[in-house]
């Protein structure tokens, strides 16, 4: 019925995807769920077979040196998808030459800059991390940051305030309903921020169907982009909950389709 678009996708060279999947599960304390196996081909079929048209694809590096080689890694894989993928860049905190990584991520025509304060171990408010915030709002890219987790204090509501702030013009996308595991803080401290938006991404699982309407409704539909964060899991549940919430037809296209659009300036490229 709708076209969708994923707007939270981490993939891997075939070499280290296991290696990288075990990480990321291993970060999670071992989710419940039968996980992807991380690579290109994977994703390309469960997303297809599930109606995903489009998927939005990154990685993160967590050292500095490993910048440079995702970022060329994602722009090769967003060329040869075949129009089906847009690509975000990563960049490192610590990284002595951010400046030079930046340059080099937009002319590989990567639409955003994806960052994840609670495994690159930084706070997402930091002096550094403000460094690529500004560099994103002057060049006019979006930048997609993990947020909340009650286990950690990088990314949750509390730090993203004060980004928010700092920077009104930065369009920022806040994974996981603004703060995995800490939804109600988030929603609460992060809506009234007009430069927000947030991802559905590995949140459902864990609301369920009321709740998770509950943060659709107090963010606004207008607001929220579909994610799965492949390649936690399959991404047919995801949808199936979501269709089950009963929202009215132009909140679902927002969702699945029109915010993720606006929000990384695609216009007629998809």
């Amino acid at each position: 019925m709708y076209r969708i678009f994923d707007a939270h996708c981490h993939i891997y060279p075939d070499t280290i995807a296991q290696k990288a999947v075990e990480g990321i599960d291993r970060f999670y304390g071992g989710l419940p769920f039968d996980h992807c196996d991380g690579t290109v081909g994977t994703l390309l079929r469960s997303g297809q077979a599930a109606g995903i048209s489009h998927f939005l694809v990154h990685s993160v590096a967590t050292a500095p040196r490993q910048v440079s080689g995702i970022n060329r890694f994602i722009a090769s894989e967003t060329a040869r998808s075949g129009g089906a993928f847009t690509g975000l860049g990563t960049l490192h905190p610590d990284s002595e030459q951010t400046e030079e990584d930046f340059r080099e991520l937009v002319s590989l025509g990567l639409k955003g800059v994806k960052l994840h304060p609670d495994v690159q171990r930084f706070a997402a408010d930091s002096p550094k991390a403000m460094r690529i915030y500004r560099l994103c709002e002057e060049a006019g890219l979006p930048v997609l940051v993990h947020t909340g987790d009650h286990r950690y204090d990088f990314s949750n509501p509390n730090r993203i305030v004060n980004v928010l702030r700092a920077f009104p013009r930065l369009k920022f996308v806040g994974a996981h309903f603004g703060g995995w595991s800490v939804w109600d803080d988030a929603v609460r401290l992060l809506s009234g921020f007009g430069n927000i938006f947030v991802d559905t991404s590995s949140s459902f699982y864990a609301l369920g169907l009321e709740k998770g309407r509950e943060l659709i409704r107090k963010w606004g539909a207008d607001r929220v982009l579909f994610g799965t964060d492949y390649p936690m899991w399959e991404p047919q549940p995801d949808i199936s909950c979501l269709l089950a919430m009963g929202l009215e037809e132009d909140e679902y296209r927002r969702i699945f389709w029109e915010n993720a659009v606006d929000v990384f300036g695609l216009g007629g490229d998809v």
